[in-house]
């Protein structure tokens, strides 16, 4: 009988609201799970879950140009017509690759046929192992474009993945915000779980991803991290979340025990004097009753 898979993404307004953490702590606690981290302009759940991985990917996207310079007569066609001041001329054409864009004009107009556009490598990804299940993740280098791509590509990766191993529940770890590859992690997604912190930076995040989730019409629960520091923001918070129907699941204190994890390398939740990570395993109790 084929298994029904259930992804569940966690996001939150900016970074450093510890939602990598409460990931950690989620791989540490399900069971059958496929690992994804969507941040892949500046992801950080393998620092938590120490992958070890098992295959290597290039990612390929968009085109830029390179000169081949046994062709190049130096004449300067191509650093007079770009735009984006990506040519310098010496004895032949030099493309900085940081700054072409891929247009192709220089391409187009060289009277030599001198310059080529080739498939632009901007990243790798990765299948990996971990103490708590596969991690299918990836790493876009500096400077490089395409996020929302290489998000669907390991989304859809990972699915694979869950299909031929018979696994029930993706559980993904979306990048910050409300841009591009945020939108790109929540196609197929069946919950969506926001990481806020008690503070008015924080309502406002939280407010503008519960608008993109409705938008989508994907189902959000809320977690309120730190809520202790704060107590009259957390209520606020919880206030505007019932009246806009996305309900509170849980609210984690803060505790420097978290940090004391983070720098062992261990989900917070396998350490049972933890507060945090007692809130933590309270919260996952009640998100697996909504899957």
């Amino acid at each position: 009988m084929e298994q029904t898979i259930k992804e569940v993404l966690i996001l939150s307004g900016k970074g450093g609201t510890g939602k990598t953490s409460i990931v950690g702590s989620f791989a540490h606690l399900a069971e059958n799970k496929i690992l994804v981290d969507c941040d892949v302009d500046a992801s950080d759940l393998h620092l938590l879950l120490a992958p070890k991985p098992t295959e290597t990917h290039d990612f390929k996207s968009g085109v830029k140009a390179r000169v081949e310079a046994d062709k190049c007569s130096g004449c300067g066609m191509c650093a007079e017509l770009c735009q984006f001041e990506s040519i310098t001329m010496g004895e032949t054409a030099v493309i900085s690759p940081l700054n072409c864009e891929g247009c192709g004009v220089c391409a187009h107009f060289c009277p030599e046929e001198a310059i080529v556009l080739q498939e632009n490598h901007c990243g790798s990804w990765y299948i990996a192992d971990t103490a708590y299940g596969p991690l299918v993740h990836a790493q876009l280098f500096a400077g490089e474009e395409n996020s929302g791509k290489l998000v669907s590509h390991i989304k859809n990766q990972a699915r694979q993945l869950a299909e031929t191993t018979n696994t029930g529940l993706i559980l993904i770890d979306g990048a910050p915000g409300v841009g591009c590859p945020v939108i790109a992690s929540l196609s197929n997604v069946d919950l969506a779980v926001v990481i806020t912190e008690p503070t008015l930076s924080g309502k406002h995040d939280l407010d503008r991803i519960l608008d993109l989730t409705e938008h989508f019409k994907i189902p959000a629960l809320v977690c309120i991290n730190k809520w202790d520091l704060h107590s009259e923001m957390s209520d606020s918070i919880e206030k505007s979340c019932n009246d806009r129907g996305a309900n509170v699941l849980g609210k984690i204190p803060f505790d420097r025990q978290v940090i004391t994890c983070q720098i062992q390398g261990v989900p917070v939740t396998a350490d049972d004097t933890s507060l945090a990570g007692y809130s933590i395993k309270a919260i996952w109790k009640k998100l697996k009753e909504h899957l």
